[in-house]
């Protein structure tokens, strides 16, 4: 076996009351795609930051080119060529696109700052040529579109002469276009090279380019995939320890005939053509279409965040008038955003404080909230939901993403649902935690509410839908039942080439 590039020897970690690490070893050769999976709370991110130099492992050692080497700091790993990018970009807005690549490595001999900036912008040119971004280095970075976004990050990588670059959660904003560019700049970074460690929920991607997998389970190594062995049924059955013969769990019935949400003629904008559909109760109904087709749009205005400029909306038959959340709250429509973290949850509050929050009203006695009713009420959602916390005292905001998801499920799951509305709600989850929420989405129809899913993941929407309405540039470009669901039929509609003239 050739000497590996990068070599992490029984490296272990441990916060208050958790341990994260516990004698991980992971090896990287030159050249080479390594994707590094597991479930949320397996270790990977605490593993990337010891290696990123954010964190210090307790016990351990990390070898380049076969030399033990010390990585205090996120300078120190930079200086050895380690580069971690965050799946929460982390840029300045405010420059350009040349002023984030050299951002605290800037020249500081004197001058006038104009000539400071040319030798900045005339250093960049080359490596963004050379990642293919058609950009002027003078672009200011928040007019760039998230992939390209990316892109600078990397371009940033590339001008500390990094060795190994490690990203995680890469394509989790990206479309897929900008998804096939990073591969392309993947494939690239091989040929030069450089190491990738690649972190991802996303099997498929996983299949497509890694050239190795290393599986974490419970902070332990649980496993090594070769190329040839990267299979979805192998990662998933090293990831939680078991396979998973049935993840898209549908026990399909007959839906009953009685429509719960029905929509006429929707418009938040002007210009729009009107929007029409109902969910009946018991089904699931999945909604697809590309990035920016309108789907969060119409979820926001039947809830209540966006302005309805036209149309009715009816709830069991009566006329729902929602001008704010509140209103559909009341009628018991729910909505689980796409972004828990900013739109579903306060991170600062804890597990108890979040689920029982749009449910106070109803805990109150004599005007306070009864403590035993909240505490009683986060208990039971912790219980039938899994989330994995050893209190529901405990902050919401260190929870992973998986079980914060579940606490935004729980919050609304205490109200009882007619109508609730999931906008992405896999996006970011582990395959373990996707088969709990799959199971609960199955578990509510099968009560009698009425699910619409919004879904940018082809499987998924094949997997759980009853039905699936096909969005393209704002409007509702077609509807497919069952059995004429397929990937290429939603992505004709998706694309427009499906619509009826």
């Amino acid at each position: 076996m050739p000497l590996p590039l990068l070599e992490a020897r029984q490296i272990s970690k441990t916060f208050p009351g958790v341990q994260a690490l516990q004698d991980v070893g992971l090896r990287l050769g030159r050249g080479e795609v390594l994707a590094v999976v597991g479930e949320n709370g397996a270790g990977k991110s605490t593993l990337m930051k010891i290696l990123g130099g954010v964190y210090t492992p307790d016990s351990g050692t990390i070898h380049l080119d076969g030399k033990p080497v010390s990585i205090g700091d996120v300078d120190k790993a930079q200086k050895l060529g380690i580069v971690l990018i965050h799946q929460e970009l982390n840029l300045a807005e405010n420059l350009d696109i040349a002023g984030n690549i050299f951002l605290g490595r800037e020249p500081t001999w004197g001058g006038p700052l104009g000539i400071i900036r040319r030798r900045i912008a005339s250093d960049a040119e080359p490596i963004l040529r050379r990642l293919g971004l058609d950009r002027s280095p003078r672009t200011r970075v928040a007019d760039l579109p998230i992939g390209q976004q990316q892109l600078v990050e990397i371009a940033r990588a590339l001008s500390l002469k990094s060795r190994v670059i490690i990203m995680d959660e890469p394509t989790s904003s990206l479309t897929q276009r900008e998804t096939d560019r990073l591969y392309e700049v993947i494939a690239d970074l091989k040929r030069d090279g450089i190491s990738v460690v690649y972190i991802s929920h996303r099997l498929k991607e996983i299949e497509m380019i890694a050239d190795r997998v290393t599986v974490l389970r419970d902070g332990r190594n649980a496993g090594e995939l070769e190329r040839g062995e990267i299979r979805h049924e192998a990662m998933v059955r090293l990831m939680v320890g078991r396979a998973l013969k049935q993840f898209f769990q549908r026990n399909r019935a007959e839906v009953a005939p009685n429509t719960v949400l029905d929509i006429r003629g929707l418009r938040w904008a002007d210009g729009q053509q009107p929007i029409s559909f109902e969910l009946r109760a018991g089904e699931i109904v999945g909604m697809a279409g590309l990035i920016g087709a309108g789907r969060t749009e119409l979820a926001e205005t039947i809830f209540g965040i966006r302005k309805r400029l036209a149309g009715d909306v009816r709830i069991d038959g009566r006329p729902l008038r929602v001008r704010r959340p509140r209103e559909a709250i009341a009628a018991g429509v729910y909505l689980v955003p796409e972004d828990r973290r900013s739109q579903g949850l306060i991170l600062a509050d804890s597990v108890r404080g979040n689920i029982s929050l749009p449910s106070l009203q109803r805990l109150q006695r004599f005007h306070l909230v009864a403590g035993r009713r909240e505490n009683a009420l986060a208990e039971g959602q912790r219980t039938r939901l899994n989330i994995r916390t050893p209190d529901v005292g405990k902050s919401v905001g260190l929870l992973s993403g998986g079980n914060q998801q579940k606490v935004v499920l729980g919050k609304w799951l205490g109200r009882n649902p007619r109508v609730l509305i999931l906008d992405e709600p896999t996006r970011g989850v582990d395959v373990g935690a996707k088969a709990e929420i799959y199971a609960l989405m199955d578990e509510l129809a099968k009560s009698g509410v009425a699910v619409l899913m919004i879904s940018s993941d082809l499987e998924e929407i094949l997997g759980m839908s009853d039905r699936v309405l096909v969005m393209h540039e704002g409007h509702l470009a077609g509807e497919l039942s069952r059995a004429e669901l397929s990937e290429e039929a939603v992505m004709r509609l998706a694309t427009g080439v499906g619509e009826a003239a």
